[in-house]
């Protein structure tokens, strides 16, 4: 699914830069031009972010126990 239509940007490629440690939507804006330009995909960047540190934790809390 493309999340940010200024450049083109899919929400694969987001996760990509999630996975490669961005936090932010500065951050990924930085790694991909997502969220550079108009900001109609930050919200939905922020949403990636959040979806991802959570499935991460998930998966780290179970790994512990």
């Amino acid at each position: 699914m493309f999340v940010c239509l200024c450049h083109g940007i899919t929400s694969h490629v987001v996760s990509e830069c999630v996975a490669n440690g961005a936090r932010t939507s500065k951050q990924i804006a930085e790694a991909c031009g997502a969220g550079g330009d108009c900001g109609r995909c930050r919200r939905t960047l922020r949403a990636i972010i959040a979806s991802q540190c959570e499935a991460d934790e998930k998966a780290h809390t179970a790994a512990r126990h």
